[in-house]
């Protein structure tokens, strides 16, 4: 089987194990926010984060307004809620300042809002565009490495590789479809091998066996 072939196979495997998710109603600040609230802690720390920052916050002027100690409370379930309450405001500001409140749709503008890297600004073309990319994060590094798909250090260099092997009709998708099973099944410890859908397409799996036999 080429690389073309697996790919296709891989991306329809996990089309049918799991259903695409929408967050914050695909509104693009709301997606940047998140984004950020998002780094470094679990997904349901960063919902809990979000909706009680939305709460009481309802537009990106009220966010560039107020002052970062009061957003802190707020965003605690996300952890680093000091930095992150700080960044969040200053990513509004810079957003109405330069950009007339409106988030950019494009990656040279979204790399220039503060702490705002490739995959937070990757993450907001797809979930807040729908534009193709694909954001890589720990789950998207670990599981591309894991099938054997690139040989990879860094997620850029993830990014970069993944962008020449998968076709881009893929690309809205795959982030989403491998965050959902890098959760669930390809966990960084302990991955459920006896319920993986991928088990003969995964370089990974297929050395284990190697060595168990």
């Amino acid at each position: 089987m080429d690389l073309d072939e697996r790919v296709d196979l891989i991306m329809e495997r996990l089309q049918q194990q799991y259903d695409l998710r929408v967050f914050e109603d695909g509104d693009p600040y709301r997606v940047l926010i998140r984004t950020i609230l998002s780094q470094r802690t679990r997904d349901d720390n960063t919902d809990r984060a979000s909706a009680q920052l939305f709460s009481k916050y309802h537009t990106i002027n009220e966010i560039a307004e107020a002052d970062p100690t009061l957003l802190e409370p707020l965003i605690r379930p996300a952890g680093f809620y000091h930095v992150k309450a700080q960044r969040i405001v200053e990513v509004s500001r810079k957003l109405l300042d330069k950009f007339k409140g409106q988030v950019p749709d494009d990656m040279k503008n979204l790399l220039e809002l503060p702490g705002v890297g490739r995959k937070t600004a990757n993450c907001v073309l797809v979930y807040g565009f729908q534009i193709p990319a694909i954001p890589v994060d720990v789950h998207v590094h670990r599981i591309s490495n894991r099938l054997g798909l690139v040989n990879t250090k860094t997620p850029e260099e993830t990014e970069a590789e993944l962008e020449k092997i998968v076709p881009r009709e893929y690309w809205i998708e795959l982030n989403d479809l491998m965050v959902q099973f890098g959760q669930t099944i390809c966990r960084p410890q302990s991955p459920r091998h006896e319920e993986c859908p991928l088990q003969e397409l995964c370089d990974y799996y297929q050395e284990l066996e190697e060595q168990d036999e």
